[in-house]
């Protein structure tokens, strides 16, 4: 029975039309499946379904989402990442992540990820904080200086004077929450090209219940970013939001919003 399926044209290329073709058809697909996004059944016999292909190094694996959670896209991860998620989906052995995951971000700092729900408008938001664990220097310079949040302003990332405000949306970022965990912090690709990853965790980083159903409910992902210190690993979501506050008190946060996975 043909399925209901959406496939980009970025993932007819990879793919090719043959298969993308039989998928359609129904010769492929499944009917049922957990969307790879929000963990929840699904049946592309009922409903619009995506094709995601994750491609590595050497290995791709084809998923499927509901399209309301994210759109049909190739999303291009680390080999030992989607190695690690082929094991999980086969029912091998996965290591789970831990609440924070650093991720090399130049030759001496790496970027420490926290997730967490940040409450405003009496609404619980999904937000992520990231902090190196080190001063950045602007690429192709040395010496002293933290030029973190200025390059990220000219990202189009925006000062935080009031944690109170929500955030306001980045053009072209997007945060990809695939197979129900955290994996990368994506930036616009050069020339236009397919998005790459600005932060990578080492292995999925787990986020609660609570947050992913944020997540899936919002579709966006309020990201906050501080200097080296601003922050540090606070226990609690309490004690987060407190560090949140001071670090835009003294003009050290930046944040924006973007949408879950992207386009």
């Amino acid at each position: 029975m043909p399925r209901m399926l959406d496939v980009s044209e970025d993932v007819r290329a990879e793919i090719g039309d043959e298969e993308a073709d039989r998928l359609l058809a129904g010769e492929n697909a499944p009917g049922s499946y957990d969307c790879t996004s929000c963990r929840t059944p699904g049946d592309s016999e009922q409903e619009r379904t995506s094709t995601v292909l994750f491609v590595g190094e050497e290995t791709a694996v084809l998923a499927f989402a509901h399209a309301t959670c994210i759109p049909s896209q190739v999303v291009k991860v680390a080999e030992e990442q989607l190695q690690g998620a082929v094991r999980s989906i086969t029912g091998a052995e996965a290591q789970a992540a831990a609440a924070t995951a650093p991720v090399p971000a130049g030759d001496q700092a790496v970027l420490g990820v926290t997730s967490g729900l940040v409450l405003i408008d009496n609404e619980l938001h999904p937000a992520l904080v990231v902090e190196p664990t080190a001063p950045i220097a602007r690429p192709g310079t040395t010496g002293g200086g933290d030029e973190f949040l200025p390059l990220l302003i000219e990202q189009g990332f925006l000062p935080v004077g009031d944690v109170n405000q929500r955030p306001s949306p980045i053009a072209g970022w997007s945060v990809l929450l695939a197979m129900g965990q955290l994996h990368a912090i994506l930036q616009p690709g050069t020339g236009g090209g397919s998005p790459v990853a600005w932060w990578q965790a080492h292995q999925p980083l787990q986020v609660t219940e609570g947050w992913r159903a944020a997540a899936n409910k919002s579709h966006t992902v309020l990201v906050f970013a501080a200097p080296v210190g601003s922050i540090g690993q606070q226990p609690r979501e309490d004690l987060l939001r407190d560090a949140l506050e001071k670090a835009a008190a003294n003009g050290r946060l930046v944040a924006a919003a973007m949408p879950l996975a992207g386009t």
